[in-house]
């Protein structure tokens, strides 16, 4: 999908679009996917695994993590986008003058 994203993992996302459940929700990006066009956001769309019993974990059951949510559907939110408005551009090579 798309090769860059406009979000970088532990940047502050809020959710414009989508479910109910999760529209208007904030949290830290925890994880990009940009093959897939989806970020992992921290508290958000909690979905539930089933897990099977394995040697590293003996109990197994349900367990609770966060689901991917698509990329365009979240934006930066006011802290990330200030800090990403105060870093300096690089500045342009002065043009050299005709004669």
């Amino acid at each position: 999908m798309a090769a860059s994203a406009h979000v970088k993992k532990g940047d502050t996302v809020t959710v414009i679009s989508g479910h109910e459940s999760i529209k208007g929700q904030s949290g830290k990006v925890l994880q990009v996917l940009p093959k897939k066009g989806r970020v992992v956001i921290e508290g958000v769309r909690m979905i539930k695994k089933h897990q099977k019993a394995t040697q590293q974990n003996q109990q197994g059951g349900i367990v609770q993590r966060e689901g991917s949510v698509h990329i365009s559907n979240v934006r930066l939110s006011g802290d990330s986008v200030k800090e990403k408005k105060a870093e300096p551009k690089a500045k342009a090579k002065p043009k050299a003058k005709k004669k």
